[in-house]
């Protein structure tokens, strides 16, 4: 019989407050979560590995990958602490990032606040050069204008720098040219290229991505290469593979090189799980809430599938509506993301009102009941203070909180000014946060032409169940799953991920005036790209599955749609095939088609080369049957009720499929807790998950 160990997959997600872990292996999971070691992110990884890895009696050679998201990325672009960047353009185009697309996400408003460009005037510079928009040469790039801007670059103190010439996306040769230029003569500076970042036409969009790009590239660089030291240090020999905004893992290498593509990547872990769970019971319908300690991030899935997007916008700044962050045009999994967390402070406005976020105590000096130096009040307090939390059982017993510390933190700051008791303070607190987060989930809905109230609330994240309840009563919604592990939800659905990449070309082509030879062409060589990224990451062995999509629109509008097409070779017919696809897709979309009338046009051509996704490799649990009573009570403040009422406190190790728990309840785990208000029914379903039904009013 051998004694040989099971191969572990460990997903380890870094994000603004915690760190969490999952190891995979032999049908079990085990999990971990500890605060993030602000200024060394990798120090916290590095004990949470150490801490799995002790429970499950594995040693770092019995992993076979770790699979890695993070934050920090966005929380850099979000704070405003990434690198000294500059941006060279073409002469004449210093100011696009600047003035953007001219749109507004409010029309009437004399007081709106844009969000300002990552670059500054001050460290824009242009030079003398110009393509037209088939990538011809109008004016060539002279050596002479790069070695000009040498000084002023150095005096600005840049750090790293975009490059982004207009139509750089039709012919990269003086994007690169330039590049090769600065990589000789300035080699310590990371150069990012609009071209090989963001190659598709609409500037804006392209120099903004490329600013960002630049912006984080050298804290990321820093970031993983010393993560990898430190793995390599500790014995690990396995690849570490990093989590991609569009739901795909990739190698560190490709990380390094385009990190703008990390923005989302913890967040598309937790989508990633939201999905293989409403996939599993059958949800056709579902709104993923992921809840940590820094951000809200709040997701669309249809029939198994998370809705995605090219255009993302980081840090929207005015009340979460589109036009109001910094745009990214890069593959990612489509969802809104704003500043509450469990580490949100609140505070009064100059209206006397209460106000959550975004600022955040992360996790130093963190909430004033970790007791670490904060001072101010967070969500997390409010909840303590609330009962929703016991200051023993915190992050299983190993974290007790100073329920004192949130009390006085709470009346200073919010109950003495608003004249109210410090549980009514609390309640305040928390519902601004969910209603913050029920208009940001409302926005993103109506953003997309569907609804909120008609779908299944999958909740997850530290801070998710503990609030479920009261966003689904603001959304309309009436059911909610809390799946196993919750608390550590996008690191486990990093384990679920396959390998993969997204190419994005701009050619434009008319379909009455259909290429083959040329359609053909080009996605010929972006499934060979695609497939080259992916292989980096990939077992030798894996098949490798292609996935065709093109961007259309009738001749005459200014915005397209995606459809997927055939991977085929395509003939002298291909115009009709697309014109088909796309009067299907556009007449889904709007209800009509105008395809009698106009042709269609593809502004955009993308692949997306992938593995297969891993499967779950948890095992089952063991059946309780229903739940009589409760041993443990507590007071909690209760929505319903509007006063602290005992609350029956279950433990969900404790609850096995079948088990049936009436509100007022608290089902408390290491990791997070979930709260069943009077309002609520719970339910243990086969997979161990808690499925939450609104009662009927009585």
């Amino acid at each position: 019989m051998s004694d040989r160990k099971p191969a572990a997959r460990v997903g380890v997600d870094v994000g603004g407050t915690f760190t969490d872990i999952a190891l995979e292996a032999d049908g079990r999971r085990i999990t971990s979560k500890l605060l993030t070691t602000v200024g060394d992110p990798e120090k916290a990884c590095m004990r949470g590995l150490e801490d799995v890895l002790d429970k499950a009696g594995l040693e770092p050679g019995d992993v076979e990958v770790i699979i890695h998201g993070t934050t920090l990325a966005t929380n850099a672009i979000i704070e405003r602490k990434g690198a000294v960047t500059s941006l060279i353009t073409t002469q004449g185009f210093r100011d696009s990032i600047q003035i953007g697309t001219e749109g507004r996400p409010e029309q009437y408003d004399i007081n709106i606040v844009q969000p300002a460009p990552l670059v500054p005037r001050r460290r824009r510079f242009t030079v003398a050069e110009r393509l037209n928009s088939r990538g011809e040469v109008l004016v060539p790039l002279e050596t002479q204008s790069l070695e000009a801007l040498l000084p002023a670059l150095d005096a600005a103190g840049t750090e790293s720098l975009a490059i982004a010439f207009i139509h750089g996306y039709a012919n990269p040769v003086h994007e690169e040219r330039a590049r090769d230029f600065f990589a000789t003569h300035r080699p310590a500076w990371p150069v990012t290229i609009s071209a090989e970042v963001s190659p598709e036409f609409r500037e804006f969009e392209r120099f903004s991505t490329a600013c960002a790009n630049a912006y984080v590239r050298p804290l990321i660089e820093r970031y993983l290469g010393n993560f990898e030291t430190r793995l390599t240090e500790r014995g690990f020999t396995c690849p570490l593979q990093l989590m991609l905004s569009s739901g795909g893992l990739t190698t560190v290498e490709t990380a390094k090189r385009f990190p703008v593509r990390l923005v989302e990547s913890g967040p598309a872990g937790g989508a990633i799980f939201a999905r293989e769970i409403a996939t599993m019971h059958g949800i056709d319908k579902a709104l993923s809430f992921d809840m940590g300690g820094t951000t809200a991030k709040i997701c669309l899935i249809d029939e198994g599938r998370a809705q995605t997007s090219r255009r993302f916008e980081v840090a929207r700044v005015y009340r979460f509506r589109k036009d109001s962050g910094l745009p990214l045009r890069i593959p990612v999994i489509e969802m809104v993301e704003i500043g509450a967390g469990g580490g949100s402070i609140a505070w009064i406005d100059e209206l006397g009102r209460i106000s959550v976020g975004p600022q955040s105590a992360g996790s130093s000096p963190g909430p004033a009941c970790y007791d670490l130096g904060g001072e101010k009040p967070t969500v997390t307090d409010a909840n303590l203070e609330m009962g929703r939390i016991d200051p023993l059982g915190f992050a299983g017993g190993r974290m007790p909180l100073a329920a004192d510390k949130a009390r006085a933190a709470i009346e200073a700051d919010i109950g003495t000014p608003m004249s109210m008791s410090s549980m009514a303070a609390a309640f305040g607190l928390t519902e601004i946060v969910c209603e913050n987060m029920a208009t940001a989930a409302r926005v993103h809905a109506i953003e997309s032409g569907k609804n909120a109230d008609d779908r299944t609330l999958i909740a997850f994240g530290g801070a998710a169940p503990l609030h479920a309840c009261q966003m689904a009563e603001k959304l309309g919604i009436r059911r909610i799953i809390v799946p196993r592990h919750a608390g550590v939800g996008s690191a486990v659905g990093f384990l679920r991920a396959p390998v993969s990449y997204e190419v994005v070309r701009t050619l434009y082509h008319r379909m009455d005036a259909f290429d083959a030879e040329a359609v053909n062409a080009v996605y010929e060589e972006m499934e060979a790209e695609a497939a080259g990224y992916v292989r980096l990451g990939a077992d030798e062995t894996a098949s490798l599955s292609v996935r065709r999509q093109a961007y259309m629109r009738y001749q005459g509008q200014g915005h397209e749609i995606a459809v997927d097409v055939p991977n085929q070779v395509f003939g002298d017919d291909g115009g009709q095939v697309f014109q088909r696809i796309f009067d299907r897709g556009y007449k889904a979309a709007f209800g009509r088609d105008i395809g009698a009338i106009a042709a269609a046009e593809v502004v955009a051509w993308s692949v997306t080369v992938s593995t297969g996704s891993h499967a779950d490799l948890e095992a089952g649990i063991e059946a309780s049957g229903p739940v009589n009573g409760a041993s443990e009570h507590r007071p909690v403040f209760d929505p319903g009720a509007l006063s602290a009422i005992g609350y029956a406190i279950h433990h969900r190790n404790d609850l096995g499929p079948g088990a049936s728990i009436e509100g007022p309840a608290v089902i408390a785990e290491e990791e997070t807790s979930t709260v069943v208000d009077s309002r609520f029914r719970a339910t243990i379903l086969s997979g161990g998950e808690i499925e939450l039904n609104r009662r009927a009013p009585a």
